[in-house]
């Protein structure tokens, strides 16, 4: 498994866990991570309801007491420009379809790969970490709108499922599990998946994996018994 070195990635499983508020629990790691005192925000996923000023307010607010200045990518003009400027880039949670849509249709799947590829801190949580994957082939999320691949980034030779869940015994619910949705997804798709589970995070330094958390992650492969990880570096 080839990484490049220069990335600096942090991706969350999800902003918020039960009992906190929103970025709380992952606010120091989160501004350790960037080292920064200005974060460009992506908020082209937002929650339903919820305006992109709305969403970057609410960013700005989580980090105000660290005295980090938030800015909305919507507001600019140029977007390819503020990207490129950019010391940090955060890309939230929503819908992943509607995330990647909107960045297939503003041309700027690129130019977020090219300021990674220079070592710029990106954090995604949820669908901000999907994007990070090779495609967003195991999103939760309903596909609402239709972009125009379904390939993401590809900065991670696998594809993440966040708020992985595991099977509740006591459940009457007769659905699939997540465990056999990607399943599913690996009888037509090779791409290996790490199910996050809440309040677990990877963070991606000089060419190496390491998962964060108090919990394992599962790994999927395809044709191959699902594998428990534990926190620490990753080894394929």
């Amino acid at each position: 498994m080839n990484i490049n070195p220069a990335y600096n990635l942090l991706v969350v499983s999800t902003s918020t866990i039960h009992g906190s508020a929103f970025l709380s629990y992952i606010k120091e790691d989160f501004v350790q991570f960037i080292q920064t005192d200005e974060l460009l925000f992506v908020p082209f996923a937002r929650p339903s309801g919820i305006s992109y000023k709305e969403y970057t307010a609410k960013v700005q607010h989580a980090l105000a007491d660290k005295h980090i200045k938030v800015k909305g990518l919507h507001d600019y003009p140029n977007k390819k420009t503020a990207i490129e400027e950019a010391k940090s880039i955060f890309v939230g949670g929503g819908n992943t379809f509607l995330l990647l849509k909107t960045l297939y249709d503003l041309d700027l799947m690129q130019q977020l790969r090219t300021q990674i590829a220079k070592g710029v801190p990106y954090v995604g949580t949820s669908a901000g970490s999907n994007l990070t994957g090779m495609s967003i082939g195991t999103t939760n999320d309903m596909p609402i709108v239709y972009p125009a691949s379904f390939e993401a980034l590809g900065l991670l030779p696998f594809n993440i499922n966040p708020h992985y869940l595991d099977p509740d015994p006591h459940s009457t619910h007769k659905g699939e599990t997540r465990e056999i949705r990607i399943q599913e997804f690996h009888q037509f798709n090779k791409q290996p998946v790490i199910g996050l589970r809440e309040g677990s995070w990877l963070e991606v330094r000089h060419g190496q994996i390491k998962l964060e958390g108090p919990w394992t992650a599962r790994l999927f492969r395809r044709g191959a018994a699902a594998v428990e990880l534990s926190p620490g570096l990753i080894h394929f």
